[in-house]
């Protein structure tokens, strides 16, 4: 796996945590522990994803609930909430990171971890998101 991909994958773990629990700030030492992750890469992106998301938390959530119509943000499954909430991130703040990827990365996160229509619905948003912040 790759090491953004693997990234991804613990950043969604760690926000879907926050969601679930509220607790702040996270607690990356303890987290690391638990994974006996050792790539500092590794380490670097998801600290940057997860505290990026959840510092921008409100803009990014006012920017999701304006492009999923009909969807109240409460109301979605919580992993689609924070792959959206990420793949945001990164569209809104990465800018060295293509949208292409971006998008690509969530949708499979979605696919993998919530289901084939959370994929589409992921898709959607993010790109619409994208085309708002004329991200390429």
């Amino acid at each position: 796996m790759r090491k953004r991909t693997k990234a991804r994958e613990y950043a969604l773990q760690l926000l879907y945590r926050y969601d679930i629990t509220q607790e702040a700030p996270i607690d990356f030492g303890q987290f690391w522990q638990e994974q006996d992750e050792q790539d500092n890469e590794v380490k670097l992106f998801t600290q940057e994803l997860v505290s990026g998301a959840l510092q921008k938390l409100s803009e990014i959530d006012k920017k999701i609930s304006g492009f999923a119509e009909n969807w109240e943000l409460n109301r979605m499954a919580v992993v689609d909430r924070n792959v959206l909430r990420m793949g945001s991130f990164e569209l809104l703040y990465l800018k060295d990171i293509p949208s292409k990827v971006s998008i690509n990365e969530a949708v499979d996160l979605a696919k993998k971890y919530s289901g084939e229509e959370s994929g589409k619905f992921v898709n959607g948003i993010l790109d619409r998101i994208k085309q708002d912040c004329g991200k390429t």
